[in-house]
């Protein structure tokens, strides 16, 4: 297999595609409910599927009543079982099928696992629903009711019981339980027992007629137990075909995992099909890693499972990751959520400030205004919170500082801004202060060169801190932060008396991707008042830059993201790295599977242009390189001195008091090195 295969095999990055299939149902006729599975499982085989799920009862129906109860069918049942189990030797499929098995004197309502050719354990259902329109204790019996942890199914004997755990002996984390319907309508799920004892895939074998509004009830329960138990929950229910006498069916099936849709099947369709999505069970188990309740609750609630050891398929072969991936994970694709995430995001920051106001009892904060994006926000959250706080904006003391390559433009749009807010605004003009400093410390550009290092940047960045902390102390205030969560990670603020530090910092827990949101959405909805809207918009329009180098000879202004990257790919490494503790290669191939759609102008409606970018395997690989050696091991120093400033974003804070608690003199050396062992160039 070539190396770029293995890479880009979703099965290679601890991947496992599941498919909750939806079969055409026939009413009490084993043989043709096991055509519609054998399809359904070469389909799942030819899509590369590791695990599919069929619905309750699904090789006798579910709605046939006493036909439960007829030898004749439970003989088929039980033959079919065995062409099934065949079936999954050839597709190298596991199948889970819902069939009435006998145990001793007693019918069980089961979940049968199929694999390599056999039956690998059989799960009875535990809760048998006995109210309203069900009936099942007059055919059914318990788990409970069970006398033997085994029973002998065409000639073999199989394990027998509820919360059996599945494992793959060669595919570390594939490591699945079944429940069945009412199981996970239970106050305490099977499933929950199954997860604390290492499942991460819950699965979910349903009949569940439907009713108005019991198709979101059901999804609901999904999301829920997939994030309760930090897990995937696969769902699918009976469909077409099934008995109408007294019931309709709508063939729901979802796929969750830790709370997030995955996919969702048609309802109501008329033939036979598969959801299929791509688990991500390595995730799965580094989010158990980092939570500790869930490690402690395993210990304390946990009970010892009969684990069953399975061999899955290895064929690593390239395709597409089967699952959505946001390009901008700190932005919602959906308008809706992007809607709820940045009016919560913006009032996290606006009670933020608020509450250190009250705390200090403030009345007076002094920032700097650029004309940037991060300024821009900073500014937008103070004049929202002394708007709340029943305070005059013109204690909002606002100062512009141009330097020796501020351009007219950001400078024209910080005093517009300023202007329509209704805030103090004033022009401290750095450039004699920073030319006297440098002619004290002996450097070049006093003399007439155009020497233009790291030293003639910080210079100006350094005194406009001053001058703001000065004139905090001369006003009575303190200084607002502006600096982002985006440029804590890649370290891009000038340390010590810099943009690094503050009294507050309002955008510290905000990526700089998002930040763009947030202005455009307080635009929107005119928050801080209609007349800055169409300088907040011209402001989106400016590339980033910190304007602290003179533009070149070719016209071109100095540009961050030429330097530290693109902020998209720079917000995508750091949620994954930090939120989740992925592998740099994995990050890597998330990354271009995220922008894979992007080269084919595969856009969501509505994306704005300026995030109509795409990048290549290349591209993410040299700026992941550069990303890791920041992070890890050049600018941690500079966050374990943050100021502080309000979580917004879920596993997003890297303040030293937080989330992200790390040594200064790190080396980013064992990220790049697995980077470079398994990323192809």
């Amino acid at each position: 297999m070539a190396e770029t295969d293995f890479f880009h095999s979703p099965k290679s990055h601890g991947f496992v595609r599941v498919a909750a299939a939806t079969p055409v149902s026939h009413v009490g006729d084993p043989v043709a409910n096991a055509e519609e599975h054998l399809a359904l499982i070469r389909e799942a085989a030819g899509e590369g599927c590791d695990l599919v799920v069929f619905p309750e009862l699904s090789l006798s129906a579910y709605a046939i009543d006493d036909l439960h109860l007829q030898a004749a069918l439970l003989h088929e049942v039980e033959r079919q079982v065995a062409v099934l189990a065949a079936a999954t030797e050839d597709s190298g499929v596991l199948a889970i099928v819902g069939a009435p098995i006998r145990g001793g004197d007693a019918l069980f309502n089961c979940a049968v696992v199929l694999g390599g050719g056999e039956v690998l354990g059989v799960v009875p259902k535990t809760y048998l629903p006995n109210y309203r329109e069900y009936y099942e204790k007059r055919w059914f019996a318990p788990a409970t009711a069970r006398t033997e942890d085994a029973l002998v199914l065409n000639g073999e004997s199989v394990d027998f019981a509820p919360g059996l755990v599945f494992e793959a002996v060669n595919r570390p984390g594939f490591v699945f339980a079944v429940e069945v319907c009412e199981d996970f309508w239970a106050p305490l799920p099977p499933s929950t027992r199954a997860a604390l004892a290492g499942a991460r895939i819950l699965c979910n074998l349903s009949a569940s007629n439907i009713v108005i509004g019991k198709a979101d009830e059901r999804a609901m329960l999904c999301a829920s137990q997939s994030s309760r138990t930090l897990s995937a929950y696969v769902f699918t229910a009976s469909g077409w075909g099934e008995s109408t006498t007294d019931l309709a069916w709508d063939g729901q099936a979802t796929i969750h995992e830790l709370g997030a849709r995955l996919a969702e099947g048609e309802r109501f369709a008329l033939e036979n099909h598969l959801t299929v999505a791509d688990v991500d069970v390595d995730r799965i188990g580094l989010e158990r890693l980092r939570n500790g309740t869930f490690s402690e609750c395993a210990r304390v609630e946990g009970e010892a499972a009969t684990v069953v050891p399975f061999t899955a398929r290895e064929d690593a072969i390239a395709s597409d990751l089967i699952r959505p991936i946001d390009r901008f994970p700190f932005v919602p694709d959906d308008p809706a959520r992007l809607d709820q995430d940045c009016y919560e995001a913006f009032n996290i920051q606006v009670q933020g400030l608020m509450r250190r106001m009250k705390a200090t009892n403030g009345r007076r904060l002094v920032i700097g205004v650029s004309g940037g994006l991060d300024s821009t926000q900073a500014l937008l959250v103070a004049c929202r919170a002394f708007d709340r706080l029943g305070l005059s904006r013109e204690g909002i003391l606002g100062f512009t500082m141009p330097g020796f390559a501020t351009s007219e433009g950001t400078k024209s749009n910080a005093w517009a801004l300023m202007k329509a807010l209704g805030v103090t605004g004033a022009e401290i003009d750095i450039r004699p202060a920073a030319e006297q400093m440098l002619k004290d410390i002996g450097h070049p550009f006093a003399d007439g060169e155009p020497v233009h290092d790291i030293t003639f940047e910080n210079v100006q960045a350094g005194l406009r801190t001053d001058y703001l902390f000065r004139l905090a102390n001369q006003n009575g205030a303190f200084v607002l932060g502006t600096g982002d969560l985006s440029e804590l990670a890649l370290g891009w603020a000038t340390y010590g008396v810099g943009d690094h530090m503050s009294h507050y910092n309002v955008n510290g827990g905000v990526a700089k991707t998002l930040i763009r949101h947030l202005i455009r959405w307080v635009a929107d909805k005119q928050l801080v008042g209609a007349d800055a809207a169409p300088t907040l918009h011209a402001i989106l329009d400016t590339e980033i830059s910190p304007e602290l180098v003179p533009a070149g000879a070719d016209g071109k202004i100095q540009s961050t993201e030429s330097t530290v990257g693109p902020y998209a790919l720079n917000d995508f490494f750091l949620f994954y790295i930090s939120r989740f503790g992925l592998k740099p290669s994995k990050v890597a191939y998330l990354a271009e599977q995220a922008w894979a759609d992007a080269a084919r102008g595969d856009w969501p409606a509505g994306t704005p242009d300026d995030e109509k970018i795409t990048f290549e395997l290349p591209i993410i690989k040299a700026w992941l390189r550069k990303f890791l050696v920041r992070f890890f091991q050049t600018s941690q120093f500079k966050r374990s001195a943050l100021p502080n400033g309000p979580k917004v974003v879920t596993g997003g804070s890297l303040s030293p008091r937080g989330d992200w608690r790390a040594p200064s003199d790190g080396t980013a050396r064992v990220w790049l090195d697995e980077l470079e062992a398994n990323v192809p160039d």
